[in-house]
């Protein structure tokens, strides 16, 4: 049976939702509103385009008229949703040519998450900058090429102040991180984050934890702190965080998760059977605890997509829950996490042991191994695995993903000396550092 179905917001969630539907069903109507002009494009990438790694803007957009032809959408941008009406299913927006009211079958809510940009004294917004779309980059990269800034504050030490740092460390501007926490990168422990912070310094970057803004002075190009403190900057990035964009959802009555996103069900229905919503803006639970998280990453909305048009087209595939895989890079070191951190246990009352190794990414007598360190968080009771942590030069990635793989099949320690895992002199070890992490935390519960 045929629907008019519409679809609030872009990018990783609302596009590939727009796809999947029409792989299967050739028969609806698909309206997919926007309020930018750029409907599918890589968040991720643009750290990098200003670090001139990536030398195209093109190669980090998708076309809108490519999507709308080859899935046969009606692609609306510059246009946004203003309300929900859930009881006569209709919806208001905004274009150029005023405000409209269309009708629909089934509302899909993707509408993202928004970069806070907290109010200071003194801020001066020509030369204050955030990063979570196309046009923050563009103004980011007009400012650099016209202005040629020589420093740089970044306020947050989270994936956009870490990645942002390299990349205008990249430009030749000279960089300094200011974040209120004792380290940076919340994602990870205090011990893993360290490592972190002594690779920052070594590359002369500024770093001043346990620190806050407090205001701005000098038409913004001083920042003053909570330590009474100052740093002159020519440009300043807020890397302080996102609020998902909730206020239509909300507006129209829609429940709202403790977390401060929709709260959608196993399916990505919202407390109104006939709204989905996914993405950045919903609130899903832990695989592991089934605790309420709200964690913004591209993997987990593409999953969500697919569990949600498979239940809109009458399947009944659950969404399993989220893991929080992820990974980032920051000058020559990489760093990644998977399930939940120290913190993060601590807040819930369970109680974990921990087990670290720090070694060499393949065989010490192989030219350009390097040293890295894993981490695992487990039950103090039966060995189950709560998460996972890795910081080094190289191998990083593979370990965190054997490691997330493992947790996701229910494995505890106790499996992790079974792991057959691929070996030459280039790579690993006879027993990899996966296996011998297994082995420390074997005997802590054994002892």
């Amino acid at each position: 049976m045929a629907n008019k179905i519409i679809i609030v917001g872009g990018v990783a969630g609302g596009a590939n939702v727009a796809a999947q539907i029409r792989r299967n069903d050739k028969k609806s109507d698909i309206t997919l509103f926007d309020k930018g002009e750029h409907v599918a494009f890589s968040t991720c990438g643009m750290p990098y385009y200003i670090g001139g790694v990536v030398e195209n803007r093109d190669h980090l957009l998708v076309s809108s008229d490519k999507i709308a032809d080859k899935f046969g959408i009606n692609l609306q941008t510059n246009t946004e949703v203003t309300s929900i009406d859930p009881e006569n299913q209709k919806i208001t927006y905004q274009d150029s040519s005023g405000e409209h009211q269309t009708f629909y079958d089934k509302l899909i809510l993707s509408p993202g998450a928004s970069a806070k940009k907290p109010e200071f004294e003194g801020m001066n917004d020509k030369r204050t900058f955030t990063l979570h779309d196309i046009p923050d980059m563009d103004a980011i990269e007009h400012y650099i090429k016209t202005k040629k800034p020589q420093t740089c504050a970044i306020v947050g030490a989270g994936f956009i102040g870490l990645e942002m740092v390299e990349n205008l460390h990249a430009r030749g501007i000279d960089c300094t991180i200011i974040d209120r926490n004792k380290q940076v990168m919340k994602l990870v422990d205090e011990d893993q984050a360290s490592m972190i912070e002594e690779h920052l310094k070594a590359k002369n970057v500024h770093l001043l934890l346990e620190n806050g803004l407090k205001s701005f002075s000098n038409n913004g190009a001083t920042l003053n702190l909570t330590d009474g403190e100052s740093v002159q900057a020519d440009m300043t990035i807020m890397a302080v965080g996102i609020k998902p964009n909730t206020k239509v959802a909300e507006d129209s009555g829609l429940a709202i998760g403790e977390t401060g996103a929709i709260k959608v069900n196993d399916y990505m229905q919202t407390s109104d059977p006939d709204i989905y919503a996914l993405g950045d803006a919903v609130q899903t639970n832990d695989l592991l605890t089934g605790a309420p998280r709200h964690v913004a990453l591209a993997g987990p909305a593409h999953r969500q997509a697919f569990i949600l048009v498979n239940h809109l087209q009458g399947g009944n595939a659950p969404y399993a829950g989220i893991q929080g895989t992820a990974i980032f890079k920051v000058f020559d070191l990489s760093a990644g996490a998977t399930g939940l951190n120290k913190a993060e246990l601590n807040h819930l009352g369970i109680n974990y042991k921990e087990v670290d190794h720090q070694t060499l990414s393949h065989a010490g007598y192989y030219p350009g191994a390097e040293k890295i360190s894993l981490k695992v968080l487990f039950d103090a009771e039966n060995g189950r695995m709560y998460g996972a942590q890795a910081v080094g030069r190289e191998g990083i990635d593979k370990r965190l993903a054997i490691m997330a793989t493992a947790m996701k099949a229910n494995m505890t320690v106790f499996d992790l000396p079974e792991l057959e895992l691929g070996y030459a002199p280039p790579y690993s070890s006879p027993k990899d550092p996966i296996n011998v992490l297994g082995y420390k935390a074997e005997s802590m519960l054994e002892s």
